[in-house]
């Protein structure tokens, strides 16, 4: 049926009974019925009432003319599907949910939101119908009224999204995200389900709206959350929290790898170079990671949790993430007292220089030095530079140490036969400072170094500053005459355009690369191989670092790696073992075999717990990788005993023992670890605090101390026991020494 007029398709009705359904008063004696439909059909056509009728099976067999048309392509169907499939409930309206059984139980009803869902055919109506009989009780359809409330009811949206949502990124905003975070985690609790917290937060930002203005800074913004969406893609809510703070809550997921992987993606999705109207520009991302109920039950304990973890990254260096770990508060007060600590050993010149012979592969032959930093600390001893460098630079006392280093370097390298080089390398920090290149000239002259010899070992990072700045300072050490090294290419972010640009002498292979993979246990050769091949085309020497195998250092040179560092040849030598080696004449280096990779282990000497059967022991960890461990501090224990070591924190994992030699063992874990984003390792899983809870603890973030059995684990697995936290020490099973 068409659109016909309201007196026409009531024609032959008894208009009483009709106006009556659809709310029109009874007329008085001077009114005549038509008069009556007249004025109803004035009423529609002006659209400020109009009025809908279906037959018994519920399709339209009436609706006014004013809301056919706003119904575009799809008015030519309406009269051939029931109503509740060309109308859908409205989200904010949960009573629209029952127009189907309405219809289909003949109940009356009013004051529905409904909508047809179409982009092209927007329409949002306010429905009220009521069933009709006739006089012998047959059902003959719904009649009602229809109000076009499109306008109104958008602009209603509009304003509840601008509450909950930020204008200019279009994600949700603080206030949203609370709402979100508490719901979700109340709701989690009663279904024992997990909810991981990502904080967010952009390095350099500031830097952008500074040299680009707030204007290009928005658009960045707005360029960061389409990003953020892309890596999110739907598995999460994402949140702007204000300037260039962001959220992500991600439910359902606890596995700390998965977790890690999502973190870098962000990391590196974020670091890619931006093109706004004002120019080109890079920025940087850090990422603290907490999860509930792990590292907090509510939101603002899981909140202040990945805060410190964002604090934490940001503190390692930037461009990191890290997971949440009780100790991380205890971490800021160290951190903070080596900051002073460092600010006295620059004035009572504690710290010392090492150099670590590079040798070309062809005839192993030393052509240069790389110089490492050491502190000689009174209290903490030997501090390796891994360890205190992320705290200078954090505190910016990397300027001062990165100039006393450069020059004391030079003034040493200046006692070196002509032929061998210097290396230094070259924090982000002291690059981007304001004097850095006049700084390096100044030396070069003071010390007499020939700056072709002095070698400047940049990381990728440095590349993600302002580029005019970055182009401008790698344009003027070029004309000073020193090489310049892109250090550890292929882990950081910058765009392979700066390798055209930039007069980069050598790129160098960090050890990362050779950490074993799916298929070789020397690592990823085929990645390393296509980096020499890009080295070549391009004219630049290659140099691995961290190669510490005769068998690795073999295929490195069958691939076409020209130079290697690494304890295959040579650990770090003070300056009066560098002049010894000289003396000697031609030096040369005959590669060592210190034993296999072992998925670069790290010493760490530290106590864990052990637990084997009901027994739980003290033992120290010596070091560790993503396969196994070695530990020390039990004897007679034989090849294939499986047990559980506590890392603490709630960090399980099943092992079973490879190798044992009086009192250590390597043992082999059931489970690869993964990366803790501080440079570190961590299981996967942790201890469940429901599991916790059931067994009769309080729910609550996961508390220091021992966990005497091991969390859940795979069927068949070694650790299938009831869980218990913090108890006691027992004795029995292996020999403790």
């Amino acid at each position: 049926m068409g659109a016909m007029p309201f007196t026409e398709f009531f024609k032959g009705r008894k208009s009483a009974e009709m106006m009556d359904v659809v709310g029109v008063q009874q007329p008085s004696a001077e009114f005549s019925q038509s008069d009556k439909l007249a004025i109803v059909e004035q009423l529609e056509s002006s659209g400020i009432a109009c009025f809908w009728a279906t037959d018994t099976r519920g399709i339209l067999s009436y609706l006014s003319p004013q809301i056919q048309e706003k119904f575009g392509h799809r008015a030519a169907r309406i009269f051939e599907v029931p109503l509740q499939q060309l109308l859908q409930p409205v989200s904010t309206d949960e009573d629209a949910r029952s127009l189907g059984l309405k219809l289909g139980t003949r109940k009356s009803f009013a004051g529905m939101t409904v909508e047809t869902g179409d982009e092209k055919a927007d329409l949002v109506l306010r429905l009220t119908g009521r069933p009709l009989y006739d006089e012998a009780g047959e059902f003959l359809g719904f009649r009602g009224t229809a109000t076009d409330i499109t306008e109104e009811f958008r602009s209603e949206e509009e304003a509840s999204r601008l509450a909950k949502f930020d204008t200019l990124t279009g994600l949700a905003n603080r206030h949203r995200m609370e709402q979100r975070i508490d719901s979700t985690l109340q709701t989690f609790r009663s279904a024992k389900r997990a909810a991981a917290l990502l904080m967010l937060d952009l390095d350099r930002f500031k830097q952008v709206n500074d040299t680009l203005g707030h204007a290009a800074g928005d658009k960045l913004l707005q360029q960061v959350a389409e990003r953020l969406n892309t890596v999110v893609a739907g598995r999460g809510e994402i949140g702007r929290l204000g300037g260039d703070e962001f959220q992500i809550l991600i439910p359902d997921m606890d596995d700390r790898g998965e977790l890690g992987e999502i973190a870098k993606k962000i990391i590196q999705m974020l670091s890619q170079p931006y093109s706004v109207e004002e120019g080109r520009c890079s920025i940087g991302c850090s990422v603290g990671v907490a999860i509930a109920p792990y590292d907090g039950v509510e939101r603002e304990e899981l909140s202040r949790a990945a805060d410190l973890a964002l604090y934490a990254s940001k503190n390692g260096g930037r461009g990191q993430f890290r997971f949440y770990a009780a100790d991380l508060e205890h971490e800021a007060h160290l951190r903070k007292r080596m900051e002073e600590d460092l600010a006295t050993a620059i004035e009572e010149g504690n710290f010392t220089l090492e150099y670590q012979p590079c040798v070309t592969l062809t005839d192993n032959k030393v052509i240069g030095l790389e110089a490492k930093y050491s502190w000689e600390d009174p209290e903490r001893g030997r501090v390796s530079q891994e360890t205190f460098i992320p705290v200078a630079e954090g505190s910016r006392l990397i300027i001062p140490i990165g100039e006393w280093a450069l020059r004391k370097a030079c003034e040493e390298a200046s006692q070196w036969p002509e032929a061998l080089r210097l290396s230094i390398n070259i924090s982000s920090v002291q690059f981007e400072a304001s004097d850095f290149v006049a700084m390096v000239d100044s030396v070069l002259k003071d010390t007499g170094l020939d700056p072709a010899r002095l070698e400047l070992e940049l990381n990728e990072s440095v590349l993600l500053g302002d580029a005019s700045k970055v182009d401008a300072a790698l344009g003027a050490l070029f004309k000073l005459g020193v090489r310049l090294t892109l250090d550890q290419f292929g882990t950081g972010l910058s765009s392979l355009s700066y390798l055209r640009r930039a007069p980069f002498n050598a790129l160098k292979i960090g050890a990362n690369f050779f950490e074993p993979v799916m298929g070789n246990d020397l690592g990823d050769m085929e990645l390393v191989r296509a980096v020499v091949a890009l080295a070549g085309a391009m004219g630049m020497e290659t140099v691995a670092t961290g190669v510490d195998s005769v068998k690795l250092m073999g295929e490195l040179k069958k691939i076409g790696v020209g130079h290697v560092q690494g304890f295959v040849f040579s650990d770090a030598l003070d300056q009066d073992s560098v002049l010894e080696e000289i003396a000697k004449g031609e030096w040369v280096l005959e590669p060592t075999d210190n034993g296999s990779q072992r998925a670069s282990r790290r010493t760490v000497f530290r106590k864990i717990g052990l637990i084997h059967e009901d027994h739980y022991y003290d033992v120290t960890l010596r070091n560790m990788s993503r396969s196994g461990a070695m530990i020390q501090g039990l004897e007679d224990v034989p090849i294939g005993t499986q047990f559980v070591l506590d890392f603490g924190q709630g960090q399980l994992a099943v092992c079973t023992v490879r190798r044992s030699m009086d009192d250590t063992q390597g043992v082999e874990f059931e489970q690869e670890l993964v990366d803790d984003g501080a440079g570190g390792l961590c299981t996967r899983h942790r201890v469940n605090p429901y599991a916790l809870a059931a067994a009769g603890a309080p729910l609550t973030a996961l508390p220091p101390g021992k966990y005497s059995q091991a969390p859940e684990a795979s069927p068949g697995s070694f650790a299938q026991f009831k869980l218990s936290a913090n108890a006691p020490k027992q004795g029995g099973g292996p020999q403790e020494t």
